[in-house]
């Protein structure tokens, strides 16, 4: 094994994270971790009371993500971990110590995720925690070079392919 990767799958709720990533851990044969199984038991508490949280409450849930991040890629030659990585702050915590982290940044603006949870879930209730989720996020700009943008207007399937293929471009 020459070298290692992992890659953190990025995007506001909705955007087809958790799907884009699991498909690509069985074609890579990559390992997979879903970031909010690291969440805390006071912010999974916190979530379930509808409370959002702020980035005190995200502070320890991010290093954990950074310390999965710094094992997967010391057994894996390719890692996947689903975390919504919304602000620039979030990303760079997530960098420190893992030189071999790069993001797949699955974009899509606000009216095409709000119909995909729509047809996904026969009626759309959450359409306050979208909209805060894209009031939160800090979209990767020129200066973040180890971001992967992945329109997500076309089919899953096409999607999956983009992100493959970005991905095998990279090794």
């Amino acid at each position: 094994m020459t070298s290692t990767k992992v890659y953190v799958l990025m995007g506001v709720s909705g955007c087809g994270k958790s799907a884009v990533a699991n498909q690509l851990a069985k074609d890579l044969n990559a390992a997979f971790l879903d970031g909010d199984f690291l969440h805390p038991r006071a912010n999974i508490e916190k979530m379930s009371s509808g409370q959002p949280l702020n980035d005190d409450d995200r502070a320890p849930w991010l290093g954990a993500v950074n310390d999965a991040a710094f094992a997967m890629q010391r057994t894996n030659p390719v890692s996947l971990i689903v975390c919504s990585a919304l602000k620039k702050s979030y990303r760079d915590r997530l960098r420190q110590g893992n030189p071999n982290l790069s993001f797949i940044f699955l974009k899509g603006d606000y009216e095409l995720i709000e119909q995909r949870l729509i047809a996904r879930q026969g009626h759309f209730q959450k359409s306050g925690m979208l909209a805060s989720q894209f009031a939160t996020l800090e979209a990767p700009t020129a200066d973040e070079s180890d971001v992967i943008i992945i329109d997500i207007a076309p089919p899953l399937e096409s999607v999956i392919a983009a992100a493959h293929q970005a991905i095998l471009a990279q090794e």
